[in-house]
Protein backbone atom coordinates (compact mmCIF):
# COMPACT_ATOMS: atom_id res chain seq x y z
CA UNK A 1 0.00 0.00 0.00
CA UNK A 2 2.45 2.61 0.92
CA UNK A 3 4.70 1.35 -2.23
CA UNK A 4 1.73 2.53 -4.63
CA UNK A 5 1.21 5.54 -2.45
CA UNK A 6 4.54 6.27 -2.99
CA UNK A 7 4.40 5.96 -7.04
CA UNK A 8 0.91 8.45 -6.68
CA UNK A 9 2.98 10.89 -5.27
CA UNK A 10 5.91 10.51 -7.55
CA UNK A 11 3.12 10.30 -10.83
CA UNK A 12 1.33 13.57 -9.33
CA UNK A 13 4.98 15.29 -9.44
CA UNK A 14 5.61 14.15 -12.65
CA UNK A 15 2.28 15.74 -13.77
CA UNK A 16 3.39 19.13 -11.71
CA UNK A 17 6.35 18.94 -13.90
CA UNK A 18 5.13 19.24 -16.79
CA UNK A 19 2.51 21.12 -16.64
CA UNK A 20 4.11 23.92 -15.47
CA UNK A 21 7.05 23.84 -18.22
CA UNK A 22 3.95 23.78 -20.29
CA UNK A 23 2.07 26.21 -19.21
CA UNK A 24 2.13 29.59 -17.63
CA UNK A 25 0.30 29.02 -14.17
CA UNK A 26 1.72 32.03 -12.16
CA UNK A 27 -1.18 33.87 -14.03
CA UNK A 28 -3.04 35.63 -10.53
CA UNK A 29 -7.25 35.97 -10.60
CA UNK A 30 -6.10 39.19 -8.58
CA UNK A 31 -4.64 40.37 -11.95
CA UNK A 32 -8.27 39.76 -13.55
CA UNK A 33 -10.05 41.80 -10.86
CA UNK A 34 -7.31 44.78 -10.84
CA UNK A 35 -8.05 44.86 -14.76
CA UNK A 36 -12.04 44.83 -14.49
CA UNK A 37 -11.64 47.79 -11.51
CA UNK A 38 -9.90 49.73 -14.08
CA UNK A 39 -11.56 48.78 -16.96
CA UNK A 40 -14.60 50.40 -15.12
CA UNK A 41 -13.30 53.20 -13.98
CA UNK A 42 -12.08 54.25 -17.77
CA UNK A 43 -15.32 53.48 -18.80
CA UNK A 44 -16.65 55.97 -15.94
CA UNK A 45 -14.77 58.90 -17.40
CA UNK A 46 -15.39 58.07 -21.13
CA UNK A 47 -19.19 58.75 -19.41
CA UNK A 48 -18.39 61.31 -17.78
CA UNK A 49 -16.10 63.44 -19.41
CA UNK A 50 -16.44 62.67 -22.90
CA UNK A 51 -20.24 62.53 -22.40
CA UNK A 52 -20.52 59.39 -24.18
CA UNK A 53 -23.42 57.58 -23.54
CA UNK A 54 -23.65 53.99 -22.30
CA UNK A 55 -27.08 53.72 -24.49
CA UNK A 56 -26.75 55.96 -27.02
CA UNK A 57 -23.64 56.08 -30.04
CA UNK A 58 -24.34 59.11 -30.61
CA UNK A 59 -23.98 61.25 -27.58
CA UNK A 60 -20.92 62.85 -26.85
CA UNK A 61 -19.46 65.96 -25.20
CA UNK A 62 -20.62 68.47 -27.14
CA UNK A 63 -18.02 71.14 -25.85
CA UNK A 64 -15.11 68.90 -26.78
CA UNK A 65 -16.83 67.99 -30.55
CA UNK A 66 -16.25 64.75 -32.05
CA UNK A 67 -12.22 65.02 -32.99
CA UNK A 68 -11.90 65.92 -29.31
CA UNK A 69 -13.86 63.02 -28.27
CA UNK A 70 -12.08 60.49 -29.82
CA UNK A 71 -8.68 61.77 -29.06
CA UNK A 72 -9.86 61.71 -25.21
CA UNK A 73 -11.17 57.87 -25.70
CA UNK A 74 -8.07 56.97 -27.39
CA UNK A 75 -5.78 58.24 -24.14
CA UNK A 76 -8.51 57.38 -21.59
CA UNK A 77 -7.71 53.31 -23.46
CA UNK A 78 -4.42 53.80 -23.37
CA UNK A 79 -4.34 54.64 -20.13
CA UNK A 80 -6.48 51.61 -19.05
CA UNK A 81 -4.42 49.34 -20.77
CA UNK A 82 -1.11 50.46 -19.33
CA UNK A 83 -2.46 50.16 -16.03
CA UNK A 84 -4.43 47.00 -16.11
CA UNK A 85 -0.69 45.76 -17.53
CA UNK A 86 0.81 46.87 -14.92
CA UNK A 87 -0.98 46.11 -12.14
CA UNK A 88 -1.42 42.10 -13.64
CA UNK A 89 1.79 41.87 -13.66
CA UNK A 90 2.68 43.09 -10.59
CA UNK A 91 0.03 40.75 -8.68
CA UNK A 92 1.43 37.83 -11.28
CA UNK A 93 4.95 38.48 -10.35
CA UNK A 94 4.14 38.09 -6.92
CA UNK A 95 2.19 35.15 -7.00
CA UNK A 96 5.64 33.47 -9.33
CA UNK A 97 7.91 34.66 -6.63
CA UNK A 98 5.38 33.20 -3.90
CA UNK A 99 5.34 29.80 -5.67
CA UNK A 100 9.38 29.38 -7.05
CA UNK A 101 8.42 29.94 -10.35
CA UNK A 102 9.81 32.29 -12.87
CA UNK A 103 8.21 35.26 -13.99
CA UNK A 104 9.56 34.71 -17.53
CA UNK A 105 10.64 31.72 -19.36
CA UNK A 106 9.76 30.26 -23.18
CA UNK A 107 6.00 29.47 -21.88
CA UNK A 108 5.65 33.31 -21.40
CA UNK A 109 6.93 33.94 -24.32
CA UNK A 110 4.21 31.57 -26.13
CA UNK A 111 1.38 33.42 -24.15
CA UNK A 112 2.35 36.28 -24.91
CA UNK A 113 3.32 35.58 -28.78
CA UNK A 114 -0.16 33.68 -28.87
CA UNK A 115 -2.18 37.03 -27.14
CA UNK A 116 -0.62 40.05 -29.13
CA UNK A 117 -1.07 38.52 -32.64
CA UNK A 118 -4.86 38.68 -32.41
CA UNK A 119 -5.12 41.77 -30.46
CA UNK A 120 -2.84 43.64 -32.57
CA UNK A 121 -4.64 42.71 -35.54
CA UNK A 122 -7.98 43.69 -33.61
CA UNK A 123 -6.21 47.24 -33.07
CA UNK A 124 -5.08 48.14 -36.09
CA UNK A 125 -9.25 46.51 -37.56
CA UNK A 126 -10.32 48.61 -35.31
CA UNK A 127 -8.26 52.00 -35.99
CA UNK A 128 -8.91 51.59 -39.58
CA UNK A 129 -13.25 51.37 -38.92
CA UNK A 130 -12.75 55.12 -37.51
CA UNK A 131 -10.08 55.86 -39.86
CA UNK A 132 -11.75 54.93 -43.17
CA UNK A 133 -15.06 54.22 -42.62
CA UNK A 134 -15.82 56.40 -39.40
CA UNK A 135 -17.64 53.33 -37.82
CA UNK A 136 -16.43 54.19 -33.74
CA UNK A 137 -19.70 53.24 -32.27
CA UNK A 138 -18.38 49.01 -33.77
CA UNK A 139 -15.00 49.81 -31.93
CA UNK A 140 -16.13 48.72 -28.47
CA UNK A 141 -17.75 45.19 -29.53
CA UNK A 142 -14.84 45.00 -32.02
CA UNK A 143 -12.37 45.28 -29.50
CA UNK A 144 -13.92 42.50 -27.38
CA UNK A 145 -14.23 39.94 -29.97
CA UNK A 146 -10.54 40.03 -31.12
CA UNK A 147 -10.07 40.16 -27.19
CA UNK A 148 -12.03 36.87 -27.07
CA UNK A 149 -9.66 35.76 -29.76
CA UNK A 150 -6.78 36.42 -28.17
CA UNK A 151 -7.81 34.84 -24.60
CA UNK A 152 -9.22 31.83 -26.87
CA UNK A 153 -5.67 31.66 -28.70
CA UNK A 154 -3.42 32.07 -25.94
CA UNK A 155 -5.53 29.74 -23.08
CA UNK A 156 -3.60 26.19 -24.44
CA UNK A 157 -0.23 28.03 -22.11
CA UNK A 158 -2.24 28.88 -19.09
CA UNK A 159 -4.93 27.36 -17.56
CA UNK A 160 -8.63 26.38 -19.13
CA UNK A 161 -10.54 29.16 -17.44
CA UNK A 162 -9.34 31.87 -19.69
CA UNK A 163 -10.61 30.15 -22.79
CA UNK A 164 -14.45 30.56 -21.20
CA UNK A 165 -13.60 34.24 -20.89
CA UNK A 166 -12.71 34.47 -24.20
CA UNK A 167 -15.77 33.03 -25.31
CA UNK A 168 -17.61 35.00 -23.10
CA UNK A 169 -15.90 38.00 -24.48
CA UNK A 170 -17.04 37.07 -28.10
CA UNK A 171 -20.50 36.41 -27.52
CA UNK A 172 -20.78 39.82 -25.91
CA UNK A 173 -19.00 41.37 -28.47
CA UNK A 174 -20.91 40.12 -30.91
CA UNK A 175 -23.77 40.96 -29.17
CA UNK A 176 -22.77 44.72 -28.99
CA UNK A 177 -22.31 44.57 -32.96
CA UNK A 178 -26.09 43.94 -33.24
CA UNK A 179 -26.68 46.62 -30.53
CA UNK A 180 -24.06 49.04 -31.28
CA UNK A 181 -26.03 52.16 -29.49
CA UNK A 182 -24.94 50.11 -25.50
CA UNK A 183 -21.74 49.47 -27.00
CA UNK A 184 -20.16 51.41 -24.08
CA UNK A 185 -22.59 48.92 -21.53
CA UNK A 186 -21.27 45.90 -23.33
CA UNK A 187 -17.59 46.85 -23.35
CA UNK A 188 -18.03 47.56 -19.58
CA UNK A 189 -19.35 44.42 -18.85
CA UNK A 190 -17.04 42.36 -20.84
CA UNK A 191 -14.05 44.54 -19.68
CA UNK A 192 -15.15 45.11 -16.50
CA UNK A 193 -17.59 43.10 -14.72
CA UNK A 194 -16.32 39.42 -16.07
CA UNK A 195 -12.98 40.53 -15.33
CA UNK A 196 -13.80 40.84 -11.75
CA UNK A 197 -15.88 37.43 -11.96
CA UNK A 198 -13.31 35.76 -13.11
CA UNK A 199 -10.45 36.84 -11.49
CA UNK A 200 -12.33 36.23 -8.28
CA UNK A 201 -12.98 32.78 -9.51
CA UNK A 202 -9.67 31.89 -10.47
CA UNK A 203 -8.28 33.58 -6.77
CA UNK A 204 -10.49 30.82 -4.92
CA UNK A 205 -9.78 28.20 -7.18
CA UNK A 206 -5.96 28.45 -7.73
CA UNK A 207 -4.51 30.58 -5.12
CA UNK A 208 -6.13 31.01 -1.92
CA UNK A 209 -5.80 27.33 -0.69
CA UNK A 210 -1.98 27.95 -1.55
Amino acid sequence: MQNQNDHLHTLTEIRDLMERSSRFISLSGLSGVAAGTVALIGAWAAHYFGGVSFTDESVYNAELGFDGVMNFLLLDALVVLLLAIGIGAFFTRRKAKRAGLDFWDKTTERLLMNLMLPLGAGGIFCLLLVFHLELFYLVAPATLIFYGLALINASKYTFNDIRFLGISEIVLGLIGMYFYGYGLLIWSIGFGALHIVYGLGMYYKYERKD
